[in-house]
């Protein structure tokens, strides 16, 4: 019997920490986008927080293509934060640059890079 994994502790502190926030703004961008639903912007968010949910699933099961969805997601989650705060600036939104940044640097350290090449199938 197949039972889904929601943390791997063999994995590194870096990859655990890159798994926590991908599971929570999975949650938040499915929800705004189911909130947001009628709206295209809604579609896309809801399609992002799959690609970060899957993205965090692949990396617990060491699957290279989990890795590879979650740096997607970390880079797409930057790129919209940084738009979003050239459209008007608050406080909000610098937090929210500072994450999409730390969950890009998580995933990119040479410690989850090293484990990457010498577990992930």
């Amino acid at each position: 019997m197949s039972r889904f994994r929601w943390t791997n502790p063999s994995l590194p502190q870096t990859l655990q920490i890159a798994v926590l926030l991908l599971y929570i703004t999975a949650f938040f961008g499915i929800l705004r986008g189911l909130i947001a639903i009628g709206h295209p912007l809604g579609v896309f968010l809801f399609l992002t927080g799959l690609i970060a949910f899957a993205g965090a699933a692949g990396i617990v099961r060491e699957r290279k293509r989990g890795y590879w969805l979650a740096v997607l997601y970390a880079v797409l989650d930057m790129v919209g934060e940084v738009l979003g705060m050239l459209d008007e600036f608050s406080g909000w939104d610098l937090i929210g640059v500072l994450l999409a940044i730390a969950l890009a640097s998580l995933l990119l350290h040479p410690m989850s890079r090293a484990y990457y090449r010498t577990w992930f199938r």
